[in-house]
């Protein structure tokens, strides 16, 4: 019974480590934002290339939709007592407005869900 128990206290007390990696919402077409033009592109047009916003934000009689993906990268490392946990999340988000005519003012973007990387809380 003694061994039965000791290997048991072996197991849940192992090392273990852990690699995770999720995403959110689909990533925005590069190419697709040169073909929207300022002054001459509408809502629906924004959307039919993009497809459905992650949010629409009003702006008084303007508005503004969101569009974001994110990727999470998670790692952890379990020794015996000490545990160790890190998650790291980069997005890549678009931002479209429009004035009180649904007509594409300017469009914002920033691309670098792809710098989310795999590393321990202690690492730079």
């Amino acid at each position: 019974m003694s061994s039965r128990l000791l290997l048991a206290a072996c197991l849940l007390l192992a090392p273990a480590c852990l690699l995770d990696r999720s995403t959110t919402n689909g990533r925005p077409d590069p190419a697709a934002l040169s073909t929207l033009t300022p002054g001459q592109s509408t809502a629906t047009d924004v959307v039919r290339i993009l497809g459905a916003p992650s949010e629409v934000v009003q702006l008084g009689k303007r508005s503004a939709y969101r569009y974001e993906h994110s990727v999470a990268k998670r790692t952890g490392l379990w020794l015996i007592v000490i545990g160790s946990l890190n998650t790291d999340t980069h997005s890549d988000r678009v931002w479209a407005f429009f004035d009180e005519n649904g007509v594409l003012t300017h469009v914002a973007s920033s691309f670098e869900s792809d710098r989310a990387e795999f590393r321990l809380s202690w690492s730079d």
